[in-house]
């Protein structure tokens, strides 16, 4: 087991990549403290663990709020000691809208969820880490901010920030022990990819079908992300496997950037 014992908090644990993610280091022996706001979804996830034996956490947290995240730290430092892994997978995917049609609180909301939220998780989990000397911080992009994202303005520029985040603390950190890396998604299968569709069809007068099937024209392998393979690339990342390797981007695909 490639994470035994580790400590891992997953926000966003319980949907999605995060569910994905906790499923796979709870796999690889972790214990899990998931946290987000939809306390249901957590559930679930954390049941299933359980029933393997996995030592799982859900805690509802909203990375928007600074004192929820300080209590999510407190939390987890105060039951397990230590905290090994930060995952900062919580995402907002924000208005399918032309920026002269933009609201700046849709703006707000995503900056805050995307970008800020994960800001505020580092900060707090690093100051344990620093005090350890020793820690793994992953962030979640996505492939949508390492180029322009037409009518996704705000989603693009705060997951944009993601990496530049991950490659200024893997900076600040490094001399500490610890490690920050980021995984790029492309095009992740589920519902999330399925309300994106529905959004840019309703917004350009097109069916679903028509904007659902192109959306993998620009992948060299012709198809969607599955969620278990950015969950396989998070495990490579918080395992000791990646020891050398801080302040990268892993793009997890399908080859989208192969096509641009």
């Amino acid at each position: 087991m490639r994470l035994k014992e580790k400590v891992a908090i997953i926000t966003g644990g319980g949907k999605g990549i995060g569910r994905a993610i906790s499923l796979a280091f709870a796999a690889e022996g972790a214990i899990v403290v998931m946290a987000a706001r939809d306390l249901s979804s957590m559930e679930h996830a954390a049941a299933e663990m359980s029933s393997r034996g996995t030592k799982v956490d859900a805690i509802v947290t909203d990375v928007r709020d600074e004192d929820q995240v300080k209590r999510m730290v407190a939390y987890t430092l105060d039951k397990y000691g230590r905290i090994d892994i930060l995952v900062n997978n919580s995402g907002a995917g924000g208005p399918t809208v032309n920026a002269v049609e933009l609201e700046l609180d849709d703006w707000n909301d995503v900056m805050a969820t995307n970008l800020t939220g994960s800001m505020l998780c580092a900060r707090e989990v690093l100051k344990p880490m620093i005090a350890a000397r020793k820690g793994n911080i992953i962030n979640i992009s996505s492939e949508g901010g390492r180029s322009g994202f037409p009518m996704r303005i705000p989603y693009a520029v705060s997951k944009r920030g993601v990496i530049a985040l991950t490659e200024t603390l893997a900076i600040e950190a490094g001399g500490y022990g610890i490690r920050v890396n980021c995984i790029s998604p492309g095009r992740v299968k589920g519902e999330r990819v399925e309300n994106v569709a529905k959004a840019k069809a309703s917004a350009l007068g097109l069916t679903y079908d028509e904007v659902y099937n192109n959306m993998t024209i620009d992948c060299s392998l012709r198809r969607f992300v599955e969620a278990s393979e950015v969950a396989a690339a998070a495990v490579f990342l918080a395992s000791d496997e990646s020891s050398g390797i801080t302040g990268e981007t892993l793009v997890v695909s399908c080859g989208k950037h192969m096509m641009h």
